[in-house]
């Protein structure tokens, strides 16, 4: 089995379907999968602020998708994680080319779940440094109003 075909079957187990989604109109692709770890790249073109430079809010949503990846992956059948904070340091710009991402789980829990995310260019210069926690859920729970019920669940005052 080809590492493409592997990393498919890991997203036809968890019941994963990007059609659709941000991630795929940002054209994210993953190199490697696990709960540990999570990496993959995506292209700067389609993804930058008017002037050019990719859009550090393009950076976030890279980020928090390779975390919340992992998290899924963790979390276990009929469960998912979803990304609840993000921290990102943006240290430089980026023109062209693709953004490598890799992910490493810092705390890997029964409700939550944190990662470390690196994003680098392509001559291996950080261009972000983020920090994404991820709450496990599971996934009946998540049908509709998803934020009233991470609310409730994580017991925040006033859900």
């Amino acid at each position: 089995m080809t590492q493409t075909a592997a990393i498919e079957a890991v997203f036809a187990r968890l019941g994963a379907d990007f059609t659709g989604t941000l991630q795929e109109s940002m054209g994210i692709r993953y190199d490697e999968v696990t709960a540990e770890r999570v990496a993959g790249r995506m292209p700067v073109a389609g993804n930058t602020r008017s002037f050019g430079l990719l859009h550090g809010g393009a950076s976030c949503v890279f980020a928090e998708t390779l975390a919340t990846v992992g998290a899924a992956l963790h979390a276990s059948t009929g469960r998912l994680g979803i990304g609840v904070e993000i921290n990102a340091t943006h240290h430089r710009s980026v023109r062209s080319g693709d953004v490598v991402g890799v992910a490493t789980a810092v705390h890997l829990g029964q409700t939550l779940a944190s990662y470390d995310v690196v994003l680098t260019d392509e001559q291996d210069r950080r261009i972000c440094t983020a920090r994404v926690t991820c709450i496990l859920l599971d996934r009946a729970k998540t049908t509709t109003a998803p934020a009233v019920r991470l609310e409730q669940e994580a017991g925040v005052a006033g859900a």
